[in-house]
C-alpha cells in the first residue's frame, strides 16, 4: 500500500505559488489596459483597444490576476486564465515554431499549466475563497 505525505510546507507552498502568480500576470493586463510598465506594443503609454482581442486579454489579465492574487474565485478564473494562455501561446507563439525556446513561449505556456494547476487544487487555506468556505467542503 502506497501512503501519501503532505508536507508541512504544502499548504504555505501553494499560496505563495497562487499569490506569486496572480501579482506578476496583473502587470501583463496592467499594460494593455493602461499603459504602464512600457505600454502595450513597448510604446510608452499606449494601451489596447479595450474591445479587440487584446483588450479583452488585457481585462482578463489585470482582473483575473487580481483575483488569483487574493484567491478569490480561484478555481473558475484560474481555469479561464489557463485557456487563455493556452490561446495565446497557440495564436502567438506556436506559428514561430514547434520549441517554446525558439519560439518565446515559455512564459505562456508555464502560466498555462500553472494556472491548470490552481484551477485542480483551489486557493488554498489562505485565500478569500479558504477563509470564506472554510467549513463548507
Amino acid at each position: 500500500m502506497i501512503t501519501q505525505t503532505v508536507s508541512k510546507f504544502q499548504a504555505p507552498a501553494l499560496n505563495l505559488l497562487r499569490t506569486m502568480t496572480g501579482f506578476l500576470f496583473l502587470p501583463h493586463g496592467a499594460q494593455k489596459l493602461f499603459g504602464l510598465f512600457g505600454g502595450f506594443g513597448g510604446q510608452p503609454g499606449a494601451t489596447a483597444p479595450l474591445l479587440s482581442l487584446m483588450g479583452a486579454a488585457g481585462i482578463l489579465e489585470f482582473f483575473g490576476g487580481l483575483l488569483v492574487m487574493f484567491g478569490l474565485f480561484t478555481r473558475p478564473i484560474a481555469f479561464i486564465l489557463s485557456g487563455l494562455m493556452a490561446a495565446a501561446y497557440f495564436m502567438g507563439h506556436f506559428p514561430q515554431g514547434f520549441w517554446p525556446l525558439l519560439n518565446r513561449g515559455e512564459l505562456a505556456a508555464l502560466y498555462s499549466f500553472v494556472f491548470l494547476f490552481l484551477a485542480a487544487s483551489g486557493g488554498g487555506a489562505f485565500s478569500v475563497d479558504g477563509i470564506l468556505f472554510k467549513g463548507k467542503r
